[in-house]
């Protein structure tokens, strides 16, 4: 399983011949510049909630690769209103087997209004079951109780978190989390791309590192493998 992280909270995760996009904010980031969005390979683009900096260029890259949308049911109507067909709608507690593996879409807690003010729904996140591995992309959230159901679903290999603080949890929480979902390894996400959310990199690594777990904080444009 190969992750590439693409700034912010945007990352893609290839799974055999099937490339899986998540959360693509990267023409209005300023750190991504380097990053062309007509490179980026997409068969499903995965939208945890409605926010402008998690939604940015997901039309771009849908109607360029024809990738199917999945998100929450208020999203998927947003972009169904646009004139995109190729979507999955989902909802807080349930699952779907797409042909990469099968998804469960579970609590978040943040907000969710899209960039024109429309209603965003509930903000989620989701587990990924797949051949070739397990993982946990909480969206964007505060630490939550919730997250000690996610074993229950499945073994998680790896987890992507927020760490910048702020609007999210900030890398202590992220490690309180880790133990929740009774992960070694975490990616961190949404972190120093505004002045809000920029944090001490080697302070989270060495909290992460004292706890006995691992804190990867690839490069923006770097791939690594899972």
């Amino acid at each position: 399983m190969r992750f590439t992280y693409y700034g912010h909270a945007c990352f893609a995760v290839q799974i055999g011949q099937h490339h899986i996009l998540f959360d693509p904010f990267i023409t209005p980031n300023e750190l991504a510049r380097h990053i062309d969005i007509h490179q980026i390979p997409a068969d499903y683009i995965l939208v945890s909630h409605g926010h402008a900096d998690h939604v940015a260029d997901v039309a771009a890259i849908a109607k360029r690769t024809g990738a199917t949308i999945v998100s929450n049911f208020e999203i998927i109507e947003w972009f169904q209103a646009q004139g995109f067909q190729k979507v999955h709608p989902m909802n807080h507690g349930g699952s779907w087997t797409f042909d990469f593996g099968r998804v469960k879409y579970v609590n978040a807690i943040h907000s969710s209004k899209l960039p024109d003010g429309a209603n965003g729904g509930n903000p989620g996140g989701f587990v990924c079951q797949t051949a070739q591995g397990n993982f946990y992309y909480s969206g964007d959230t505060a630490l939550t109780l919730d997250m000690q159901l996610i074993p229950r679903f499945a073994r998680i290999d790896f987890a992507i978190f927020p760490i910048g603080d702020n609007f999210t949890m900030g890398y202590e929480d992220a490690l309180v989390a880790a133990e929740l979902v009774q992960t070694e390894r975490v990616v961190g996400v949404h972190y120093d791309t505004f002045g809000y959310i920029k944090i001490d990199k080697e302070a989270a690594r060495k909290a992460f590192q004292e706890a006995g777990r691992q804190l990867l904080l690839p490069a923006i444009g770097e791939t690594i493998e899972m």
